[in-house]
């Protein structure tokens, strides 16, 4: 697994790193982040875009999955088969949000190793493809004010504050399940919470690794607000013609 890791993403990722500081020499390590966050960002775009699809879907799938559960409300069996059933129907994956999740996790866990455990900014040439060299120098000091391979309470309050954001555009129109049974008000309990604990969790993490993990998730929570305005607005448009 550590070979696959290394040969698949860790080492790709460097290289990507070290190949925009010659490519713009006169960025800072902050502004590069910033950069390989966008590229990354818009090679996922497929995927977090069938993300939105999907929860944009399931918002108007909510009545009819209230009347599933409440015409099947004795056979918690047969609510799954309609459930299920439903999805299919209406080509839903229920699971797209968190496969993008999934899959940006071993990113930011590369970008931890690389700035704090002696990747940057001391460039290890062993690690360089033939075609990357070397850069003269790297400033790690983010537009002239926050180095990024240090804890920065700013950035990570910026990063909470951009995912209760993300969060509220993201679950805004979803209908709380509106039951008195002990599984909805344990959704509408979980729904509320994740919109204020997450981010909570997001400035904790943000914090306490570093500087280059919280303009990272800023980065990405901006182009997530971004890309959800752009595709929701794009799908009511589609809807209307």
């Amino acid at each position: 697994m550590s070979t696959i890791y290394h040969s698949f993403i860790y080492t790709p990722l460097y290289n990507l790193l070290v190949l925009l500081f010659k490519i713009a020499p006169w960025a800072d390590a902050g502004v590069i982040v910033v950069l390989l966050t966008l590229i990354v960002r818009f090679v996922l775009f497929p995927l977090s875009k069938k993300a939105i699809v999907t929860q944009v879907a399931m918002q108007e799938i909510n009545p009819k999955l209230a009347e599933i559960k409440e015409k099947h409300k004795d056979s918690q069996e047969e609510q799954t088969k309609a459930t299920l059933a439903l999805y299919k129907e209406k080509g839903i994956n229920p699971f797209s949000g968190i496969l993008l999740l999934i899959v940006q996790l071993p990113i930011i866990w590369a970008l931890y190793r690389i700035f704090l455990y002696g990747g940057l900014p001391t460039v290890n040439l062993g690690l360089l493809y033939s075609f990357v060299h070397a850069p003269s120098h790297i400033n790690t000091v983010f537009l002239g004010l926050i180095d990024i391979t240090k804890k920065s309470a700013f950035l990570a309050a910026l990063a909470a504050i951009t995912s209760f954001f993300q969060l509220k555009i993201a679950t805004g129109r979803m209908a709380a399940p509106q039951g008195t049974g002990f599984s909805d008000n344990l959704a509408r309990s979980m729904q509320t919470q994740m919109k204020y604990f997450f981010p909570l969790i997001v400035f904790f993490i943000s914090y306490k690794i570093s500087g280059v993990i919280a303009l990272y998730w800023l980065t990405t929570n901006l182009f997530t607000i971004a890309q959800e305005l752009y595709v929701r607005r794009n799908l009511r448009k589609a809807a209307s013609i």
